[in-house]
């Protein structure tokens, strides 16, 4: 009978589009660590990583390695790491990922616009935490990510994480040539409703968006202050209301 040969665990392949050795931001309450992934199947207007994030690619053979590599030899400077993007819910590797950060003590945190459900719900029981990017109401979703039909994969993730046990938040990126104050106060207000209890809204930085038009400011933003007043009064329907930028 001829021997029977060991079993090799697949190589994990991850287009690695940055990585971040340290943010305190991006996992609430965690050390963490931050992977970028290459590729996202959005084109929104104010999208500050798009020149790095280049077309979608399978990752070479030894670049998830590296970072697994750099991640271990941190030891207690770091608790966590997060997957971020691009949309990194776009690879398929990710989970096989998430497993070897938890098997080095790790929680894992995820960031995702909701793309990929099915990949969301294989991923769910890998993670700690998640930041679900909402970039709109409906067609409002579509017409900002740039992309006709994201809203209905987005609405489903949603329910995901709704209907399961994993903290998280919503977040909205605020560019005001794709939106009002009313609007976004509606897509809030549709958020509580659901059953979102955590969110945050986030100014769009200018300096390095996607779309040249998304650079300039808006004449008719509203004023700071009428952002923070509307913040206040969201905080009586959410546990956690944030303002970030």
């Amino acid at each position: 009978m001829m021997p029977r040969l060991p079993a090799f665990e697949a190589e994990v392949r991850l287009p690695i589009a940055g990585f971040d050795a340290r943010d305190d931001h991006a996992f609430p309450g965690r050390r963490a660590a931050v992977v970028h992934l290459q590729g996202c199947p959005l084109q929104c207007g104010y999208c500050e990583t798009a020149s790095r994030m280049g077309p979608a690619r399978r990752g070479m053979p030894g670049e998830w390695d590296a970072i697994e590599a750099l991640l271990a030899a941190r030891g207690g400077e770091i608790d966590a790491v997060v997957f971020s993007g691009g949309e990194p819910t776009l690879h398929a590797d990710l989970p096989a990922a998430a497993d070897a950060c938890r098997a080095l003590g790790l929680a894992v945190g995820l960031h995702t616009a909701g793309s990929y459900p099915e990949r969301l719900e294989a991923l769910l029981p890998r993670l700690d935490w998640v930041a679900l990017d909402t970039k709109g109401r409906g067609a409002d979703f579509d017409r900002i990510a740039g992309r006709r039909g994201i809203w209905q994969r987005h609405a489903r993730s949603l329910s995901l994480l709704l209907e399961g046990n994993v903290t998280f938040e919503c977040r909205t990126t605020v560019h005001w040539r794709d939106f009002t104050l009313e609007a976004l106060e509606q897509l809030a207000m549709t958020l509580a409703d659901c059953g979102v209890r955590r969110y945050a809204i986030q100014l769009a930085r200018l300096e390095h968006c996607r779309d040249p038009d998304y650079c300039r400011p808006v004449a008719d933003a509203p004023p700071r202050e009428d952002l923070e007043t509307l913040v206040r009064r969201l905080r009586r329907h959410f546990e956690s209301v944030e303002l970030r930028g």
